[in-house]
């Protein structure tokens, strides 16, 4: 493990895998750099050097109270400044929101390889309300309750499976990432229409989802493809729900970096 200090003076626990050029990889909602651990393996056996860290008040990373998407691009950048360079950077769900967001503002992230995006194009989901109600339990301590209504306001899930979670220890080893949660309601709030900046990014893109997955992320992922342009959408069959199967995704990489 390895720290890289972002603009703000946070500490960003990142770790390299293999060997070749730089793939940063960066995660989405509730997980962490550990998560990411059977990915990173697929793309060092695919020819490159992973990166996975930690996004801040995850795992081996610090915070800062009152974080924005900002930080976390700089945060990203700091990664990318400490590895030496990237040849891309693959961002997961909320993680490719953060990866263009990052790109847009001039981060250096090589190609941008944007897996499942929750992009709410249309403005129909939770509005401004969420990251407040969010803090609010998390300043109070309620870090099970914080990832219960990020879970069903943010992700969707139903109640009985939440409920579930609950009940088989899921909310308590998910607790110490309730801060995330708020960053997360943040950085997708902040981009449920995408302005021109978002959209302008001068790297190649390519948009990734699976073949089955949930009906709102296959909108979201094709209409981002559709509004870049030059972008490349890849259906990937072997990813199913929402989760990127490590060898098809590295595939795709190697075969365009």
């Amino acid at each position: 493990m390895s720290i890289a200090t972002s603009a703000d003076g946070t500490e960003i626990s990142y770790t390299t895998t293999g060997a070749g050029p730089a793939v940063v990889a960066v995660n989405g909602a509730l997980s962490t750099a550990a998560d990411a651990a059977p990915l990173a393996e697929a793309l060092a056996e695919a020819g490159f050097r992973a990166v996975t860290w930690d996004r801040r008040a995850r795992g081996g990373s610090g915070d800062r109270p009152d974080s924005a998407p900002a930080d976390e691009a700089d945060d990203l950048a700091a990664v990318i400044a400490a590895v030496g360079g990237v040849g891309a950077v693959l961002g997961h769900s909320s993680g490719a929101i953060l990866a263009l967001f990052a790109a847009s503002r001039g981060v250096p992230t090589g190609a941008l390889f944007l897996s499942e995006p929750p992009i709410d194009f249309d403005g129909q989901g939770w509005g401004e309300e969420l990251p407040r109600r969010l803090q609010e339990l998390v300043a109070t301590e309620r870090h099970e309750d914080a990832i219960a209504m990020f879970q069903r306001d943010a992700v969707g899930l139903p109640a009985e499976m939440i409920e579930a979670g609950r009940a088989s220890g899921q909310l308590t080893a998910l607790a110490p990432l309730a801060q995330s949660t708020v960053y997360d309601a943040r950085l997708t709030l902040r981009y449920r229409h995408p302005d021109a900046a978002l959209l302008d990014v001068d790297v190649p893109v390519t948009v990734l989802r699976g073949a089955q997955t949930f009906p709102f992320l296959v909108r979201s992922s094709d209409r981002l493809a559709a509004e870049i342009e030059g972008a490349e959408l890849v259906i990937v069959p072997e990813s199913v729900m929402h989760r990127p199967d490590p060898v098809a995704t590295a595939r795709v990489i190697a075969e365009r970096v």
